[in-house]
C-alpha cells in the first residue's frame, strides 16, 4: 500500500466590521491546520494557528493564505512552534505561505518557530503581495534541530512585493545535503536559530531607518520601497526572539504601527 503525505490548507479573510473593528468572513482550515479567533485589541482581529496533529512530515503539503482588505487590522500568531519530522512518506514536506494585504491593511503575521528535526526534509515558501499604503510585520524563526540532535534538511523562501515592486527575495538552504557552506563563517557560523523581520510602512518612505548593526548577530538593512528587513542568527531559539523583539522595538520607535 502506497502511503501518501497529508494535504490541508487554511484560509482566513480580514474585513472592516463597519463597527470599527475586524471581522473575519473566512475562517477555515483542514486536518491539521486549525485557525482560531482568539481575544483582540482595538480594531484588531487576532486569529491563533493550532496544531490538530503533527507535522508536517515527509511527503505533506500545507497551505496557509490570509487576505486583509483595506481598512482591517489582523494579527496572526500560532499556539506552539512547527516541528518538520520525518514521515512514512520519502521526500520533503512543503509548506506554502501567501499573504495579500490591500490599501490600508494592516497585518502582523508573528507565529512561533519552525524547528527542523533530525531526519526531517521541508521546503518552506511565504509570498507576500502588499498594495502601496498596506503595512506589515512578518517574523520568521528557524531552529535547526532539538536539543542535542543535528538538523534536518531544511529549505526556505522569502519573497515581498510592494505595490507591485519586488522588495526581497531570498532563499536559504540548511541542513545535510544543502549546498557547502551553509554553516560557515559567511552564513550560519555555527548558530542553530536563524530569523528575521520583515517590516513594511508607509512612512518608511520619507524616514528610512538607517542600516545598523544589532549587537554581533543582527542587522538592520533598509530595502528598497517602504521596507526594512531585520536578519539575525543566535544559539537557541530564545536569545532570538530576544533580538528580533528588541529590533522591532527599536523600529516601533522610527515609525509605530496605527493603533500603538
Amino acid at each position: 500500500m502506497t502511503v501518501r503525505g497529508v494535504r490541508a490548507a487554511a484560509r482566513i479573510v480580514a474585513r472592516p466590521d463597519g463597527r470599527g473593528g475586524t471581522a473575519l468572513p473566512v475562517l477555515e482550515g483542514e486536518g491539521p491546520l486549525a485557525p482560531r479567533r482568539t481575544r483582540g485589541s482595538g480594531a484588531e482581529a487576532r486569529v491563533m494557528l493550532v496544531g490538530a496533529m503533527s507535522g508536517p512530515l515527509g511527503g505533506d503539503r500545507f497551505a496557509v493564505e490570509a487576505r486583509v482588505a483595506q481598512g482591517a487590522r489582523l494579527h496572526v500568531g500560532s499556539a506552539a512552534a512547527t516541528i518538520a519530522l520525518p514521515g512514512q512518506t520519502k521526500g520533503e514536506a512543503h509548506y506554502e505561505v501567501r499573504i495579500t494585504v490591500a490599501a490600508g491593511g494592516e497585518l502582523r503575521w508573528l507565529p512561533e518557530p519552525l524547528i527542523s528535526a533530525a531526519g526531517s526534509e521541508l521546503y518552506v515558501t511565504s509570498r507576500v503581495d502588499l498594495a502601496a499604503g498596506a503595512r506589515l510585520v512578518l517574523r520568521e524563526e528557524q531552529v535547526l534541530g532539538r536539543v542535542g540532535e543535528e538538523p534536518g534538511r531544511l529549505g526556505s523562501r522569502l519573497t515581498v512585493r510592494v505595490a507591485g515592486h519586488c522588495v526581497l527575495d531570498q532563499e536559504l538552504a540548511c541542513g545535510p545535503g544543502a549546498p557547502g557552506g551553509w554553516d560557515g563563517p559567511a552564513v550560519l557560523a555555527g548558530h542553530r536559530a536563524v530569523g528575521q523581520l520583515v517590516v513594511v510602512r508607509p512612512e518608511f518612505t520619507d524616514r528610512r531607518p538607517a542600516a545598523r548593526m544589532l549587537g554581533e548577530g543582527a542587522a538592520i538593512t533598509p530595502l528598497a520601497g517602504p521596507a526594512v528587513l531585520v536578519s539575525a542568527v543566535a544559539a537557541d531559539g530564545l536569545r532570538l526572539r530576544r533580538v528580533l523583539d528588541e529590533a522591532l522595538a527599536l523600529l516601533d520607535q522610527d515609525a509605530p504601527l496605527s493603533g500603538t
